[in-house]
């Protein structure tokens, strides 16, 4: 089993920075794809930032134009989300996520292709 733990959610201003973090284990070994999910209140659960796990080789969403970045520590089975110039629309709860399947797939923006889940955390922009 695989457990995944976020924190780092706050209330910040627009223009504002946040890092989050997501602490990882159990069964680590077979995590592949690694990412960060955002859920906004009466929207579906969205991907924001993937990373195929001990690569540099990461997928984002285009309407971020860049302001968020994902990262791994694998030392400390840690995976983090630098959020920049935070705006209203980027209110949401965050989950992490990950799966025992490669990012490089056509499915890696899909809520299922993901068997493991954090509780979220919640981060308010305004």
């Amino acid at each position: 089993q695989v457990q995944l733990v976020e924190s780092g959610g706050a209330s910040v201003q627009t223009g504002g920075s946040l890092k989050l973090s997501c602490a990882v284990s159990g069964a680590t070994s077979g995590l592949k794809c690694m990412g960060w999910f955002r859920q906004a209140p009466g929207k579906q659960r969205e991907g924001v930032e993937l990373l195929q796990s001990g690569s540099r080789l990461g997928y984002s969403i285009p309407s971020l134009k860049g302001r968020f970045s994902i990262s791994q520590d694998i030392a400390k089975n840690m995976l983090y989300l630098q959020m920049n110039n935070l705006q209203v629309e980027d209110t949401a709860m965050y989950y992490c996520a990950a799966s025992t399947s490669i990012c490089a797939s056509g499915s890696r923006w899909d809520v299922q292709y993901y068997p493991y889940w954090g509780q979220g955390t919640q981060v308010t922009v305004s």
